[in-house]
């Protein structure tokens, strides 16, 4: 189990690693579009198109359905759930180190009594 829960987030977050395949999560947050919709912004075919799609569809980012001749894409949200899980935790981890940082750093200076001659 931990096995595939690893195998699925290593897919995520290799998907999101690509600049062009989040700008078209970001587009397919406002409503399903075709792999040629998608494309269009890069002037790319639709076959480098539809790679991005497939890697996103592998990590469960995306369905997609065909309609005649036509590829439709849909963002599935539930799988950046799992990502964002997982980052929470060092943010987390991170603010609780942080936090400990600016404790010590506004704790009053402690003076050392001199035990020498002043100078």
């Amino acid at each position: 189990m931990v096995q595939h829960q690893t195998h699925h987030l290593d897919a995520v977050f290799h998907a999101l690693a690509d600049p062009t395949r989040r700008h078209m999560l970001r587009r397919l947050a406002e409503g399903e579009q075709s792999v040629g919709e998608l494309a269009a912004p890069f002037q790319m075919s639709f076959a480098g198109a539809s790679k991005h799609v497939r890697t996103l569809e592998n990590a469960g980012l995306v369905r997609r359905t065909v309609r005649g001749r036509t590829h439709i894409c849909r963002l599935e949200p539930a799988p950046l759930e799992a990502a964002d899980e997982w980052l929470r935790f060092y943010e987390r981890f991170w603010g609780e180190r942080l936090d400990a940082l600016e404790r010590e750093l506004k704790k009053p200076e402690t003076t050392t009594p001199s035990g020498g001659c002043d100078d």
